[in-house]
């Protein structure tokens, strides 16, 4: 086995476990908006796994990236799709840490009833005899709205850096 091949499993193997437990972050969430008691629980889970298995691989991946890229010598010149892929991956790794993972902890505050008011109130069965279901606020809502949206963003992207890696249009390796 070369180098090359040792840079390229790592660097798969780090895609799959950076990018695998993304796909499942919907389905937590949906879960959350169906039993509003655990929303806590789900966006403390989505935290735990951005903060200690998505993000850290996603980081070591320009690692193994470059390295297999200066192993066959690329001439990046001819491979713009290269260049493209690193751009997108920038962009998106940027937007998961300066507006995802705010986003997330905000929310968490909201639910502990932190810096950004009282903890939204998440009960699904109204408060009284003719009371109306409370649900969350309209803060959290939103909040929850633009994580939904940066998350299918961040989806595209990702699809966007395979199909780049993939089939490597106009590129000569």
């Amino acid at each position: 086995m070369s180098w090359f091949h040792l840079f390229l499993f790592l660097h798969i193997v780090a895609a799959i476990i950076a990018f695998g437990p993304t796909f499942a972050f919907p389905l937590i969430a949906g879960l959350a908006r169906k039993q509003p008691m655990h929303m806590s629980f789900a966006l403390q889970t989505i935290e735990v796994l951005e903060e200690r298995l998505v993000v850290p691989f996603v980081l070591t991946m320009p690692i193994s990236g470059l390295l297999m890229a200066f192993n066959i010598g690329i001439e990046w010149q001819h491979n713009v799709w290269l260049i493209a892929a690193i751009c997108v991956y920038v962009v998106a790794v940027t937007f998961s840490v300066t507006v995802q993972a705010p986003t997330v902890k905000k929310m968490l505050a909201m639910m502990s009833g932190g810096a950004h008011g009282g903890a939204p109130s998440m009960s699904p069965v109204p408060a009284g005899p003719g009371a109306a279901s409370a649900g969350p606020p309209p803060a959290f809502l939103a909040l929850a709205k633009r994580m939904q949206m940066g998350g299918m963003a961040l989806s595209v992207a990702f699809f966007v850096i395979v199909v780049l890696m993939i089939w490597k249009p106009g590129g000569n390796i």
